[in-house]
């Protein structure tokens, strides 16, 4: 028994998803050591699935509950200040973090995903104005049909997505999956490195990106024109209707694109999908087109879902950090402290999810704020 009066030998838990992150490396000097980074992570991410926004609310939590924390851990300093929290998640390596993560949700999903939406968040207030440091972009990886994110990386604006996804597709094991991914990834070098990693991909397109989505929309047009007679063609219609608002959804699947292959040459290119929309709201109705690239032969009854399930990382994962988690609040702005900061809210958004029960993501934070038993549960063996 230490000092503290914490039994340091005989640790009541364990939790399971510290085993995947033992290997971060702490650069802080050896022997001056108060507060193990084992300590500081199980401390932020108790104190973020209780609520917790910012340092001052983990330094705060670390005070009131360091009975709950010795649970776990010894904790024979007790627990640190929130500038000192502060120094340590900006010096804390963010991408050996973000690879500890891919690594527990890896383990954490046990199956293979099947769709994986790629798409980036911008969190406004970690601008610095000071240093004109920019606000950070945390380009996700999200399983949509399990609502995990699987995995992230930072970068400094939005425009850096097209060198994030390469990276962020290095990190994960993706055999089998489909990846899904807005206009902003329309690259060769992604399609490529989604076929050498054995997946496959659906990619959106837009008018500003050239003759393949102009030559796209020319081949749906004309053949939609002559009620598709010159084409081999499958279909899917979907409607929605909730809170006064009906959507139509048609998917067209086009299977051969021989011309369109040979114009382009395109890694992997097997299909084009038209999705053309018509939305109504209060008696008013808008619509539009959009236009996919894949390299799946699927009938337009698979691929049109695959295309929906894209949405789940705006509604399931953007949304969610916004109103659970207060994302766009959050002024975490040191060096390396927002990327490191967001990899804690999507361990707790991941452990939230898979905990047990109905309610939402909102209403587990507070029970977990209210009750140890069930914040202890979310992060227990």
């Amino acid at each position: 028994m230490n000092e503290n009066g914490s039994d340091c030998g005989a640790l009541a838990e364990t939790t399971v998803f510290q085993q995947y992150f033992n290997e971060m490396p702490d650069e802080r000097q050896p022997g001056k050591v108060m507060y193990p980074l084992d300590e500081i992570l199980l401390l932020s991410l108790l104190a973020v699935l209780a609520g917790a926004e910012a340092f001052t609310d983990i330094a705060r939590f670390g005070e009131k509950k360091l009975d709950l924390l010795r649970r776990f851990r010894p904790f024979a300093n007790g627990t640190p200040a929130h500038d000192h929290l502060g120094d340590i998640f900006a010096t804390l390596d963010a991408e050996a973090f973000q690879r500890c993560f891919v690594a527990w949700t890896a383990a954490l999903t046990k199956a293979p995903v099947d769709v994986i939406a790629i798409d980036g968040k911008t969190s406004r207030r970690s601008e610095a104005k000071k240093n004109s440091k920019l606000p950070i972009h945390m380009v996700s990886a999200f399983a949509a049909r399990y609502r995990l994110v699987l995995g992230h990386v930072a970068v400094a604006e939005k425009s850096n997505e097209i060198v994030a996804i390469p990276a962020l597709l290095d990190m994960m094991a993706i055999e089998g999956a489909v990846v899904t991914i807005d206009a902003m990834g329309r690259q060769r070098a992604i399609a490529k490195k989604i076929m050498n990693k054995k997946a496959d991909y659906i990619i959106a397109l837009k008018g500003n990106q050239g003759t393949l989505h102009e030559a796209v929309k020319l081949l749906a047009a004309e053949q939609k024109a002559n009620g598709f007679e010159d084409a081999t063609v499958s279909r899917l219609k979907t409607l929605d209707g909730e809170h006064g608002r009906i959507e139509t959804r048609r998917y067209t699947a086009f299977h051969d694109i021989g011309w369109l292959k040979e114009r382009h040459d395109w890694p992997g290119l097997e299909g084009e999908v038209m999705v053309e929309s018509r939305r109504e709201i209060d008696g008013e109705s808008t619509q539009e087109s959009r236009f996919y690239i894949t390299s799946l032969t699927l009938a337009a009854a698979l691929a049109g879902p695959m295309i929906r399930d894209h949405r789940a990382i705006e509604n399931s994962l953007h949304w969610v950090l916004d109103m659970a988690f207060r994302d766009d609040e959050c002024r975490v702005r040191t060096e390396n402290a927002p990327a490191n900061f967001t990899t804690l809210k999507h361990i707790a958004n991941n452990l939230i999810r898979t905990a047990p029960g109905i309610d939402s993501q909102r209403l587990k934070r507070m029970t977990a704020a209210w009750d140890d038993e069930f914040l202890a549960s979310l992060v227990a063996a």
